[in-house]
């Protein structure tokens, strides 16, 4: 993102570049057919549970005040919008954790003044909204976006943990709770007698750890041997909701031999009740505030309107980082201000305002990089079937499958025909099975290219980028304000498992939780961390600089996330992470080397330009990328800059030239192997090289995998 503080110079070129392919965010979107229904339920379960969650907390800690039809009515109302006129549509919408901390601090702040008190609540909670509307408005104008490229990994993925740690702790609180009676509730019921209180807390951890286990290893369903291709394929699509579905029914399994209250199911007010509609008419009373708590409002606004920028533009960042390998631009400057306008008719109309969450944006995009995945491999699966039959020879069946792959590829308006990608070139066990057949014109089989596994090697990551699954996961959030009596069904431990898949599910790619793994990793094992899908600096940066930097960051998010439990205090922790941009910039370069803080935590004001993602791989992890055996795509993502670079071990060639039919042997070769120094190094082993030696992975050449194989044979190989 160009870097501008003329005042609506930023948002003016974000709407120029997104109005160019405005057109083709609903095409695409209609375009993928029913097929985009998978990844919009997996989306909507994960943008509704929390939600009503979250309701649910809130409805606890403002004494009803707000509720679960607030929190979804909310959510609903600003994901239609933004799905409609937004910016950038893969970002998720949602009332997030955050909001609720802000929410129940300014409550008990209101309850315990008497001038304000619970009835002036939600009226002074709307001037609030005004004064961060206000402040967003102002910061998108004069271009605070273009600050982003600031919030490095360091406080991106710092900030995507803590979430995530409050996802999780949310999970652990509610099963807590399992155990114990309710606030509010009659505790001479027979369902809150000791013995029953202990079976429904313990029927509350199964059903919780069975939505949990089941909904991971749904996830990765594709890589199943058991099975049929469309049953994994449906399962992987649609197994998370359809867990939730599966447990809800477990739990009325003892429904006739238990009491009523067992298990725990959802409680909130029908919204066609009557005097369910005295929150939407706040904007009346807000005159009835005294007009110091007018311009106090200013305090806890700033406080929101700093913590919305940094989310709502996180959020944003991480749904759209580089390995996903979008071609539309971003558009952070006229989002912020669109997020001005939700917020403010959020305050008006009483309810919570939403902003841009986390994990679900991300999460949004790897289910539509999936999607995108399957359109093009069932294309390119019926070419080489087609093209096999025809006894097409190696060279003539890959550039078919090139041509098919093109003819999928929508060029965007402004977009040269030069500039659209291409597949991934062949693996070098193909082309070596070829060349053993005499002559690489030969018709080739099946038997020398397996058309079900090796397709998926050739397909780059690429997302269906387009606004059709954003709109119909918001309308359904909606719907379920309609279908509250439905909802109700679902017990509260479903909810507290499925928090704690979405925490588990944000994690892979987080380098900042792989390296506090590998601080845990046992010195005599930490040679595997090579022989796997790996980050440059495990190979670049002393394993004493990574344990200090990840140490400091253990540190700080700890402090951060203690700020949540403070009262009032509480609210500081949005200022906190903003702390960490002068503290990356100024701070850590006195207490690390560039070098290894470019690896560890490179910023894009201190790196060179990217290369383009299929010469960028080629030329740093030279030999590809394998994203076979996982249930996602994007699993095990390969990126390409900003220290995020994955070297493997898979013998495969990544290109971004094509291949053509007469000249198939020029163009198919392989890299020649090298030796990967920081294997031995991790083993405690002498490198044939002398020390760490003049040869990286990172020069463009493969790394030698040694699994399997013992120390003393891996050096001698």
């Amino acid at each position: 993102m160009e870097e501008t503080f003329v005042p609506l110079e930023g948002i003016k070129n974000d709407l120029r570049g997104r109005l160019m392919c405005y057109r083709q965010d609903w095409s695409g979107g209609f375009r993928a057919g029913i097929r985009i229904l998978a990844p919009t339920t997996y989306i909507f379960f994960a943008s509704a549970i929390p939600v009503i969650s979250f309701g649910e907390q809130l409805e606890r800690n403002t004494e009803g005040v707000l509720t679960a039809v607030q929190t979804l009515a909310s959510t609903a109302l600003c994901g239609i919008i933004h799905s409609i006129i937004g910016g950038q549509p893969l970002l998720i919408l949602g009332v997030a954790e955050p909001t609720v901390i802000m929410y129940t601090f300014m409550f008990n702040f209101a309850k315990e003044r008497s001038d304000l008190g619970r009835n002036l609540f939600l009226p002074w909670a709307a001037w609030v909204c005004v004064w961060t509307a206000a402040l967003l408005f102002l910061m998108a104008i004069l271009g605070a976006c273009s600050i982003i490229n600031r919030f490095t990994r360091l406080a991106g993925e710092l900030f995507g943990l803590l979430i995530a740690m409050l996802f999780m702790q949310q999970a652990i609180k509610g099963l807590v709770e399992e155990f114990r009676i309710p606030q509010q509730e009659n505790q001479k019921l027979a369902e809150f007698l000791p013995s029953w209180r202990f079976a429904n807390g313990m029927f509350a951890v199964v059903l919780s750890f069975g939505l949990l286990l089941t909904a991971l290893r749904s996830r990765k369903a594709r890589s199943w041997r058991y099975g049929t291709g469309w049953l994994r394929s449906f399962i992987a699509d649609y197994g998370v909701p359809l867990m939730v579905l599966v447990w809800t029914a477990v739990s009325y399994i003892p429904a006739k031999t238990v009491p009523d209250g067992i298990p725990r199911r959802l409680f909130s007010p029908n919204p066609w009740s009557p005097g369910a509609s005295e929150n939407w008419t706040v904007v009346k009373d807000m005159l009835n505030v005294p007009f110091f708590y007018i311009i106090g409002a200013f305090i806890p606004a700033t406080m929101i309107a700093v913590l919305y920028y940094f989310d709502h533009s996180v959020a944003s960042q991480l749904a759209q980082q580089k390995e996903f390998n979008l071609r539309k631009p971003a558009s952070y400057h006229y989002d912020l201000l669109l997020l001005g306008f939700l917020t403010l008719m959020c305050g008006l109309i009483g309810v919570p305002p939403a902003n841009g969450v986390i994990p679900q944006s991300p999460m949004h995009t790897k289910s539509l990089a999936t999607l995108k995945h399957q359109l093009l491999r069932n294309r390119l699966v019926t070419t080489a079937r087609r093209s096999i039959r025809n006894n097409a020879s190696l060279g003539q069946l890959y550039g078919n499958m090139q041509e098919a792959y093109r003819q999928m590829q929508t060029p965007l308006v402004y977009q040269e025909p030069s500039s659209r990608p291409g597949l991934n070139e062949l693996k070098e066990t193909t082309i070596q099975a070829a060349s053993s057949m005499g002559s690489l014109n030969a018709p080739v089989d099946e038997t020398m290219f397996d058309v079900e596994k090796d397709i998926d090697d050739l397909l780059p990551v690429e997302v269906k980028e387009q606004r059709v699954s954003n709109l119909l996961q918001a309308m359904m959030v909606g719907g379920c304000v309609a279908a509250m009596p439905i909802l109700k069904m679902i017990p509260t431990s479903v909810l507290w498992g499925y928090f704690a898949f979405m925490a588990i599910e944000s994690l892979p790619g987080n380098q900042f939780w792989e390296r506090i793994l590998l601080l845990f990793t046992a010195p005599s094992r930490r040679f595997k961390v090579l022989e796997e899908y790996h980050a440059t600096f495990v190979e670049t940066v002393p394993f004493k600089a990574i344990v200090i930097f990840t140490l400091f960051q253990t540190m700080y998010l700890l402090i951060c996330f203690g700020l949540t439990w403070v009262p009032i205090a509480g609210v500081m922790f949005p200022l906190m992470i903003m702390l960490l941009v002068p503290v990356r910039q100024y701070i850590l370069p006195k207490f690390f080397k560039g070098v290894h803080l470019q690896d560890l935590d490179a910023a894009e004001y201190e790196e060179a330009p990217a290369l383009p993602f299929n010469i960028a791989a080629e030329t740093e992890i030279g030999t590809g990328a394998s994203y076979g055996g996982a249930g996602e795509i994007l699993d095990e993502v390969i990126t390409r800059s900003r220290g995020e670079v994955r070297h493997v071990s898979s013998p495969k060639i990544t290109s971004s030239t094509t291949t053509p039919a007469h000249d198939s042997k020029s163009t198919l070769q392989s890299p020649r192997p090298s030796f990967s120094p920081r294997v031995s190094e991790l083993r405690g082993e002498k490198s044939p090289y002398g020390g760490r030696g003049p040869h990286s992975p990172r020069a463009g050449e493969k790394q030698l995998s040694y699994l399997g194989k013992s120390p003393s044979n891996s050096a001698s190989g």
